[in-house]
């Protein structure tokens, strides 16, 4: 009897804010214009975390951008000179060559030629575990990107069921005295947040699929390069 006492009181409320709905709206618009800031600032502390987030991972997308970038910077002419100073005798100096060059596929040349005299497999196996360091420096902040693409939405969706609770809430306290408003400011805020969350876990999702196509192409030239190296230790003496 009082749920239906409740919904009641709900429809006569909803019917008598439709029936003067044009001056409500009239002086809404004439005293409050809608912009980002003040939408961000209605949805509560969920926005304060969301745009933490946003900056994080932003940060990370540029810092990764740069640090991958510059990793994918080579000398085209790089095995060819590993090759002339291997076949010379050169030793120390193909090492000097890939300190000055400072890439991660520079860094794994480096350590197979620190290990020539041993084994075939076991210089495979020195190159590999180099290149599995590397490609973990590549990825440093991935985990927190990806993170941020799944949890950003999750959050947006706690913030419109907390706005959704508040709301009815209120209407719950507000006995007999229920007004449109009351749900007005909760669904506000639960409609924003959700709106905030799908915006960066979105940014987010993008930025990390890029990121990773960065690495790829990276990876792709450290086996290349890795390959070329084991071709030229395999190749039989003139």
């Amino acid at each position: 009897m009082n749920v239906m006492l409740l919904l009641a009181q709900v429809a006569s409320a909803l019917t008598d804010s439709i029936s003067g709905a044009n001056p409500v709206l009239t002086q809404v618009n004439a005293s409050d214009e809608m912009n980002l800031w003040s939408m961000a600032i209605k949805g509560g502390w969920i926005m304060v975390v969301l745009g933490l987030m946003s900056v994080l991972c932003f940060y990370i997308l540029f810092e990764r951008n740069y640090v991958i970038r510059k990793a994918g910077k080579e000398d085209p002419q790089f095995m060819d000179k590993i090759k002339d100073y291997i076949l010379g005798g050169e030793l120390k100096a193909a090492i000097a060559y890939c300190r000055s060059v400072d890439t991660p596929s520079a860094r794994m040349i480096e350590k197979g030629i620190s290990r020539l005299g041993r084994p075939v497999n076991d210089v495979q196996a020195a190159i590999e575990n180099v290149g599995n360091i590397e490609v973990a420096k590549l990825e440093k902040g991935m985990t927190i990107m990806a993170t941020i693409s799944s949890g950003a939405p999750m959050l947006g969706f706690l913030g419109t069921v907390t706005g959704m609770v508040r709301a009815f809430w209120q209407m719950a306290n507000a006995g007999n005295n229920i007004d449109i408003s009351l749900l007005s400011g909760g669904i506000y805020e639960a409609m924003i947040t959700t709106v905030g969350g799908l915006i960066v876990g979105i940014i987010a999702m993008f930025a990390y699929n890029y990121l990773v196509t960065l690495i790829d192409g990276v990876v792709n030239k450290m086996e290349a390069k890795t390959m070329a190296f084991m071709d030229l230790l395999n190749e039989p003496a003139k």
